[in-house]
């Protein structure tokens, strides 16, 4: 332990000052300042005042964050011993026992800094499983399948988060593994494949990062815990600081948190969704949604997600929940949410609820909606659109007159319509963009780690990712023509092309992406700008 963290100094805080625990009925009369316990957890807690289903946990202040890196990235020679104490508490909160042969707790260690940063930070589920730990996780929920996924998740995760290992090998048993099967998803694989697999996991795990896979809970926890710290002076998460003009901050809460399971079969699962539609602002729920998954399937990007729709079909209860929820929130924060939910066997839980990132055309129209729906003044409507120039905001449609054949279509995840040279890579991208031309990023996914891809190109095509997939809310943010779960692009590996339907393009050759509808042109579209000049006149109206 001592070698893997470089636990060193002594800590003088209080821990009744700086963590903080929520759920299983704790009430709030007063909450820590977001500043503490960070939006995350601030806004978890007043969920759970507001009667909604979330899972009790308990969060380490910014402040923990902080004197880490102060101190040369070392945590308090008595932070173990107090994690340990916390997790005691814990236990008796939650009748779990971390460790436990019979009731085994498992938690999700999360990030959360004052000021939310989608995807930005480090995240690691299912901590608290190991060989000890299985047994006792399959007599209680009588699914092995279930607890061998879970298993082999930690593995490649820990291994990708806190030893900063390459996911490849990894990815290349699971590769392996869906074609000895002849399936398409590891959703498809049963408890024996999975089991096999999670074992060949544990062999990589040791292979890449020169250790065993830590079988002692409370190493695993801290090391977690440890690496979420580091991530907040990651590459991508500094880059997005700079973008976005975000400075001042301590660092990242950290959020220790019950695990609720959406990969315990079909009636379970995980999605993101938004009170709004972030692209339009039209009061409509807008939501991705993966069956027999966990959260971060659904915002890595890697996954073709299923719609609104779907989730009313196949959980009538849970959609109805949700459309009953999403006022509620809004009534709270009286503002647009981003919510992340889980449904375990039927059973819905909030993991987190945020202000929605949206287009500038959407945060004007959500802005007027507010203020008719009587939910915000207008004065609190203007000072919201503040970091915009109105009079600038307009989205591109297609000319009339315009006309070329559509090569493929996908789901849009952002509006507008854009003509640009496909790049394949961030640095090719940014290549083309200071040669002065309008660059599309062409990638089968798109992850938070291709940040500066996204903010010098002026659009985005991926063949896999759903709308709500943290890739997809920065470039949505950031006001990119965005169309994702494009099902018919090939990349076709070092050499520079892909296929879209039929059609061989290289990179620098010119494509049209119509955001607004999800369609792709091969050549340029002519092209116009649509302006909201109704709403833009309410509100000069109120200045």
């Amino acid at each position: 332990m001592t070698e893997l963290h470089s636990i060193s100094i002594e800590s003088k805080k209080n821990p009744n000052d700086t963590i903080f625990f929520f759920g299983n009925g704790i009430d709030y009369p007063q909450f820590p300042s977001v500043e503490t316990v960070g939006s995350k957890a601030y806004n978890l807690m007043k969920l759970t005042n507001l009667g909604l289903p979330i899972p009790p946990g308990f969060v380490l202040s910014t402040s923990f964050c902080h004197d880490f890196f102060v101190n040369g990235q070392k945590s308090p020679s008595d932070f173990l011993e107090m994690l340990q104490s916390n997790i005691k508490k814990f236990e008796t909160m939650t009748r779990f026992t971390f460790g436990g042969s019979r009731r085994p707790l498992l938690v999700s260690v999360r990030s959360g800094a004052a000021v939310s940063m989608p995807g930005m930070m480090d995240t690691i589920l299912n901590v608290g499983l190991c060989d000890s730990t299985i047994s006792g996780l399959i007599r209680m929920t009588g699914n092995p399948r279930f607890v061998w996924d879970s298993y082999g998740r930690l593995v490649k995760s820990y291994a990708e988060v806190v030893h900063h290992t390459s996911p490849d090998p990894f990815d290349s048993v699971l590769k392996e593994c869906l074609q000895k099967n002849d399936v398409q998803n590891s959703s498809d694989l049963d408890s024996e494949e999975l089991e096999h697999m999670t074992r060949e996991y544990l062999q990589i795990f040791k292979k890449t990062s020169g250790k065993k896979f830590p079988q002692s809970l409370l190493e695993q926890l801290i090391g977690a815990v440890e690496a979420v710290f580091k991530s907040w002076e990651s590459q991508r998460a500094i880059e997005y600081r700079r973008i976005r003009n975000i400075t001042g901050l301590m660092g990242t809460a950290v959020i220790i948190q019950t695990m609720v399971f959406g990969n315990m079969g079909i009636t379970s699962g995980s999605g993101v969704g938004f009170t709004r539609n972030p692209t339009t602002g039209e009061n409509t729920l807008f939501l991705d949604y993966l069956s027999n998954a966990q959260g971060e399937d659904v915002v890595s990007g890697k996954h073709l997600c299923r719609d609104v729709h779907y989730l009313h079909t196949i959980l009538p209860q849970v959609y109805s929940e949700i459309q009953s929820m999403r006022r509620t929130v809004e009534l709270a924060f009286k503002d647009v949410q981003d919510f992340e939910f889980t449904v375990q066997e039927g059973k819905l839980f909030l993991l987190q609820s945020r202000t929605g990132k949206r287009t500038p055309w959407a945060a004007l129209k959500i802005a007027v909606d507010l203020v008719n729906e009587g939910i915000i003044d207008h004065i609190t409507a203007i000072k919201r659109l503040e970091e915009y120039d109105i009079h600038s905001i307009k989205r591109p449609k297609i000319l009339s007159k315009s006309v070329l054949q559509s090569l493929s279509i996908g789901t849009s995840a952002s509006h507008g319509v854009v003509v640009g040279k496909i790049a394949f890579t961030s640095e090719k991208a940014r290549e083309l963009k200071n040669a002065g031309d309008s660059v599309i990023l062409v990638r089968q996914d798109i992850l938070t780690d291709d940040l500066e891809g996204i903010s010098t190109s002026d659009g985005i095509l991926t063949a896999m990712g759903g709308r709500t997939s943290h890739a997809a809310v920065v470039a949505r943010q950031l006001d990119k023509a965005c169309i994702v779960g494009c099902h018919d692009l090939i990349i076709i590996p070092g050499n520079n092309m892909c296929k879209l339907a039929q059609t061989i393009l290289n990179e620098g050759d010119y494509i049209s992406l119509d955001a607004n509808s999800g369609n792709v042109y091969n050549g340029k579209l002519e092209i116009v700008d649509e302006k909201p000049t109704e709403l833009i006149s309410q509100i000069e109206k109120w200045k």
